[in-house]
């Protein structure tokens, strides 16, 4: 009997436990993002609406979505989720074909779909379905993934998805994502380092080509504005004080906020550069706007946060349950850490701008939204872990 109630407590114990650390984490990285969205924005807001609070509210209002669907979907079991796969797959193609006839158009590309006063991007839809559809795959097909052909099938299933997303919503930097989540998924059931390097060796040369191939071009050509988009974005990352009143102006700008910063910052809100100088400063670039205000010490804070954030999804697909759990967890890691490095290096000019959004602190309500719920499909898996296994 004793033995019994032992089991019990034991089996209570697992169906309670809950991450705080990460919870922690992505509360702090919530209310931090915040108070950025209002520092960024209030100056641009008060003077198109008149409202020095206007993105603030409705970024609040999309993290309290999102925060409710969060804990809706951590007290769900991970398992309910993997019958919807296929359906989520479907639909997040179906959404993306939608805004061809629907699609809102705002700063020349067209990626929203209104449902009523809601707005939705697709593209955040698609990270989430691929997550879920590819861990599921990877455990239908077991050990059929270590041959050739179960490793090129699991790595072409997002191609679809992620050319739709760089065709039809001109938004490369997400089906980067997409792909980049397919092939850590994929590296962790099936570690074939050989592979990886061949592909890695290969997607390397092939972005050098583009660029020398864009470069050669250019020579030729008398203004930026002749060559077609992504490509003038290249050329604006190769020289931007060339083409400073251009393409290269953002990435400019962004760099005067980080040099201006100093170590220790210029203070909250004192930033100059979010005063219209640096274009959409709450959004894509809101991170240099963090150097400038807090300095470098503020960057790096943020930045720590996040590998704090990724070490403990590391515990817990370390710990899950099973593979299907762990492949989720991983898939949401490699979602948010391929965002961060992306947006923290566009910033910084490391690589050209692809308009990335930095996870949980710029202003985006379908992001902010899916990544909560991401993190409640990792706190079902953690909730799944027997305590003795911490």
């Amino acid at each position: 009997m004793a033995q019994r109630n032992s089991s019990r407590r034991g089996q209570s114990n697992s169906e309670n436990f809950m991450d705080y650390s990460l919870l922690f984490i992505v509360l702090f990285l919530l209310g931090f993002g915040l108070i950025m969205v209002y520092s960024t924005s209030s100056y641009e807001a008060n003077l198109d609406f008149a409202d020095s609070a206007y993105y603030l509210k409705k970024q609040l209002f999309a993290t309290i979505l999102g925060l409710i669907a969060m804990m809706v979907v951590a007290n769900i079991p991970y398992h309910f989720w993997e019958r919807f796969a296929v359906i989520g797959y479907i639909v997040s193609v179906v959404l993306i074909l939608l805004i061809i006839p629907f699609g809102h158009e705002s700063h020349g590309a067209k990626r929203w779909l209104y449902i009523g006063p809601l707005s939705l991007q697709p593209a955040e839809v698609a990270k989430l379905a691929m997550i879920l559809f590819l861990a599921s795959m990877v455990c239908t097909m077991g050990k059929q993934i270590r041959s050739r052909k179960g490793f090129w099938t699991v790595l072409l299933v997002p191609m679809p998805i992620a050319l739709m997303l760089w065709r039809i919503t001109q938004n490369m930097s997400s089906a980067i994502i997409v792909v980049g989540i397919a092939a850590l998924m994929l590296f962790v059931s099936c570690p074939d380092y050989k592979r990886f390097i061949l592909l890695g060796l290969a997607g390397i040369a092939g972005a050098a080509l583009v660029v020398f191939v864009i470069v050669q071009s250019a020579a030729s050509q008398v203004d930026i504005e002749d060559m077609n988009f992504r490509g003038a974005r290249i050329l604006a990352w190769l020289d931007p004080e060339a083409y400073a009143s251009g393409k290269g102006f953002q990435t400019i700008q962004a760099l005067y906020a980080i040099g201006s910063g100093g170590v220790l910052g210029k203070g909250l809100g004192a930033s100059m550069q979010k005063l219209g100088f640096l274009p959409e400063a709450q959004n894509d670039m809101i991170f240099s706007i963090i150097c400038e205000e807090l300095g470098l010490f503020g960057g790096f804070a943020v930045i720590i946060m996040f590998l704090m954030l990724i070490w403990r999804f590391m515990v817990i697909a370390n710990n899950a349950p099973d593979l299907f759990g762990a492949l989720l967890v991983v898939g949401v890691l490699g979602h948010i850490a391929i965002q961060v490095i992306l947006n923290v290096a566009v910033v910084t000019n490391t690589i050209p701008n692809t308009g990335i959004s930095l996870p949980f602190i710029s202003y985006g309500g379908s992001s902010v939204m899916f990544l909560l719920i991401e993190i409640g499909l990792v706190l079902s898996v953690a909730r799944g872990i027997r305590l003795k296994d911490l």
